[in-house]
């Protein structure tokens, strides 16, 4: 029988008569793309390829006549960003599931199969994880047809992507016979690791290989009963987790102690490489999981000297360059094939065949207790953010930026005293039992131990300079009475 690989917009549409319930996976770091990305904010919420950010492009990816509303599994300090990005992009109805603790991807889909599965068993179920790019939308809709057939049918489909090059950065597939259940769709022959350079040069050459996109479509119940026969101790762990699960706000949260017991396993490792009902469905997306800078310069706009330029950047003598920044101009000379990424608190420049080894970065940075490993200078809250502006000896400047409507906890420090100055907006401050409102141009002390809370009962955004005086500045001195949004 020939293997090669047919294209996917051969196959018949297939008509849907059922909502499909895309499940979006948010949990990874992104480290490879150090320092825009970094755990405090990964690069899922970054709009790297578009002017949206990666994970709003996944979520309307599957919006329209057909699809549910998202099920996001996500952990707990991205929660609030999430769901005002999902805001944002205008998604309505999410239902947002917390990790307690990092499990990989077998039981993250397993808990959205599990909640999906109490009202509609048979759901069909689209995962996708947060940060990846697909630059053909087009061709996804027939795709997705061909792949819906075949998990209705009983199969765990994935989707594998048409290789252009031999990339040692992602796994690739087999391809076995084609499936008459689901024109269009193949059975899994085998799975292949991430292959060195000749072996991968090989599985491209040879023509019945595919990438492996990680993005997998199947029914909640065939994914329970894989899952039941193949990792059954991931089954048991997230189902008492859900069982056990409360709500907070808007969010789902699943037990922890449940979750905690629960192997750490990735999908393809529990189900896809051990199932018999693997099925794969090759298509050409210009899918790519955007999983390093080289990855951007080959999705980027380039110009004559095949240069990608993003931000305040000036690029000289240079060629085929990846240069960014996200703040201070930027400039580069007599360059070539290098990256260079400028942020508020960290610079990277490295050749474009190295990108891959930023994570050895990030481990020494980690290693060092480098703040910057983890986090940049803007930090955000759930009620907005706010940046360093200046540090020193016994004082810091922040700037801080509160949203309309919303308000800091209700809190006091051991080791520090403020001033807070408001430049836009206003803001209502509690300090012990007074309540005081400020306008743009006035200012307030806060001495050390009182207790306060600002808010902003405008309809416009408050902008305040804060000057921090004490003997330790670090996040970690505060005592909350009540926060609005739960946090201890």
């Amino acid at each position: 029988m020939d293997q090669t690989i047919s294209p996917v917009e051969a196959g018949a549409p297939v008509q849907t008569t059922r909502l499909i319930v895309p499940v979006i996976l948010s949990g990874g770091s992104g480290t490879r793309l150090w320092p825009v990305s970094r755990e405090s904010f990964p690069k899922q919420l970054w709009p790297l390829v578009s002017t949206r950010s990666l994970i709003q492009e996944t979520a309307l990816r599957a919006t329209g006549a057909g699809f549910a509303a998202p099920v996001v599994v996500c952990n707990e300090a991205h929660r609030f960003l999430i769901a005002e990005q999902l805001r944002e992009a205008g998604i309505e109805g999410a239902r947002i599931v917390l990790e307690p603790v990092g499990r990989n991807s077998a039981p993250a889909i397993a808990a959205a199969a599990l909640l999906v599965a109490e009202t509609d068993p048979d759901a069909v179920l689209w995962m996708m994880a947060a940060d990846a790019a697909i630059m053909r939308p087009e061709a996804l809709a027939t795709a997705l047809a061909v792949a819906v057939a075949a998990a209705r049918a009983g199969r765990v489909v994935t989707f594998g992507m048409r290789p252009d090059r031999p990339e040692t950065g992602y796994g690739y597939i087999e391809l076995g016979p084609d499936l008459a259940e689901a024109p269009g769709a193949h059975a899994v022959a085998r799975f292949l690791e991430k292959p060195d350079a000749p072996t991968a040069a090989q599985l491209v050459a040879d023509g019945r290989h595919l990438w492996n996109s990680g993005m997998f479509v199947f029914t909640a119940s065939t994914l329970l009963a894989e899952l039941g026969k193949h990792a059954p101790a991931v089954l048991a762990s997230v189902h008492d987790a859900v069982a056990h699960r409360r709500t907070d706000l808007d969010f789902i949260r699943l037990d922890p102690v449940s979750f905690a017991a629960c192997p750490s396993i990735s999908l393809d490792y529990a189900v896809a490489e051990r199932t018999d009902r693997a099925a794969v469905v090759p298509a050409d997306l210009g899918w790519s999981d955007v999983g390093s800078w080289a990855a951007l310069w080959e999705l980027g706009a380039k110009d004559a000297d095949g240069n990608v330029a993003v931000g305040d950047v000036l690029l000289e003598d240079s060629h085929n360059c990846y240069a960014r920044s996200d703040g201070m101009l930027t400039a580069v000379l007599g360059l070539e094939d290098a990256v260079v990424v400028t942020t508020e608190n960290a610079v990277l420049a490295m050749h474009r065949d190295r990108a891959q080894d930023v994570k050895k970065v990030v481990a020494r940075l980690r290693a060092a207790a480098r703040p910057e490993a983890a986090t940049h200078s803007r930090c955000y809250r759930p009620w907005g953010f706010y940046e360093s502006l200046i540090s020193g000896d016994r004082f810091q400047v922040k700037r801080i930026h509160v949203k309309p409507g919303e308000k800091l906890s209700l809190q006091k420090h051991f080791h520090r005293a403020e001033h807070w100055v408001v430049v836009a907006g206003t803001a209502l401050v509690t300090r012990d039992d007074e309540h005081i409102m400020l306008r743009e141009n006035e200012s307030v002390y806060l001495p050390l131990g009182c207790v306060h809370r600002l808010e902003n009962p405008g309809r416009i955004a408050l902008t305040l300079i804060e000057v921090q005086v004490g003997s330790y500045l670090g996040e970690d001195d505060i005592v909350r009475f009540e926060d609005t949004y739960g946090r201890a």
